[in-house]
């Protein structure tokens, strides 16, 4: 399918609209929920902050981090899903399905439950190991056999190491129920509760992250048309892999350590924007982020109000949206193999 923007100037202005639809989704995210906010009473507590204000309080210590938070996640998942999509050439490839997000999870579980950590930088370090470890395991089982690496295989040794981890995860709280509150907070796969002290820690790495993948664009475009052609052309196509690699760690590592196991949002967001981009990362990165962003800060704001006065989890929220669109990418790719 040819993408809907073919010139530069279209795809610029493409993102333009889609930063202007991500400042409206942040604005949403602080004016909406179980307390409307007025936009004027919203611009007050940047200007004019009192304490004695609820609704500069909501605002200042519940709505702009969950919204801060909730546009870093959305916009790590994205790309770290279109990373993932191009280094298994897999349709499928995200951070929850191939058990990134189950295995940092379960390093985050073991490193509170049996080493009672409890230090942010700690909890950060325990993700990304655990989210490394998970990346290996599935590429090496999903290697296994005389066929080599192939979607179908890939995407079920993804879905072996995520059951297992979580079922390890679930072994440790059982064993340690006294440590289930201390990680009821990434279980749940939200945002809400989180202040940005919680990012500060975590912000240089997922910089890092993007800027490597917004610089590596170009070299991603020249992997995905062959391996062969790519090391023809002088390419160090080792170099770009681990490049890739740890990016899509640090990215879905980074994301866990702060909001827990958020499904599907680096699943979605890459096909949608290939719709109007096509498959040139140059543009792929960029899109993807300002997407993600605005998927993740929708999926909160809905879950603020299906299940009111209650609130539904984001990870909820996407899986309810990415469930079907699972379901028809893994239609429509297989029945083209």
């Amino acid at each position: 399918m040819k993408p809907l923007f073919f010139h530069p100037i279209s795809k610029i202005i493409g993102l333009l609209i889609a930063l202007t639809l991500l400042l409206l989704s942040f604005a949403a995210s602080i004016l909406y929920g179980q307390t409307p906010i007025p936009f004027e009473a919203a611009m007050a507590s940047f200007t004019e902050y009192s304490e004695a204000s609820n609704e500069h309080v909501i605002i200042q210590m519940e709505r702009l981090p969950r919204a801060v938070l909730a546009t870093i996640i959305g916009a790590s998942l994205s790309i770290s899903g279109a990373l993932m999509q191009a280094l298994t050439r897999n349709p499928l490839a995200d951070p929850s399905i191939f058990g990134l997000n189950a295995g940092a999870l379960f390093f985050v579980v073991m490193g509170v439950s049996l080493f009672s950590i409890d230090s942010l930088i700690q909890i950060i370090w325990f993700a990304f190991i655990g989210a490394a470890v998970a990346s290996i395991l599935v590429y090496s089982i999903g290697s296994l056999g005389r066929d080599g690496l192939s979607p179908v295989k890939i995407v079920l040794a993804g879905s072996a190491i995520s059951a297992l981890f979580l079922s390890f995860s679930q072994g440790l709280l059982v064993i340690n129920e006294y440590k289930l509150q201390d990680v009821l907070f990434w279980l749940a796969g939200s945002v809400s509760g989180r202040s940005l002290s919680m990012l500060l820690p975590i912000l240089p790495y997922i910089i890092i992250a993007w800027l490597i993948a917004l610089f590596i664009g170009r070299s991603i475009n020249l992997l995905i048309t062959g391996e062969e052609v790519a090391k023809g052309l002088g390419q160090k196509t080792w170099l770009v892999k681990i490049l890739i690699a740890v990016t899509v760690v640090f990215l879905a590592g980074g994301s866990v350590a702060i909001a827990g196991a958020i499904g599907f949002v680096g699943l979605i967001v890459p096909h949608i924007c290939r719709r109007f981009v096509g498959n040139d990362y140059r543009w792929l990165i960029p899109y993807s982020a300002l997407v993600g962003a605005i998927l993740v800060l929708f999926s909160d704001i809905i879950g603020r109000f299906i299940i009111a006065p209650q609130e539904l989890p984001i990870g909820v929220t996407t899986a309810l949206i990415g469930t079907p669109f699972f379901i028809y990418i893994a239609r429509k790719g297989f029945n083209k193999g």
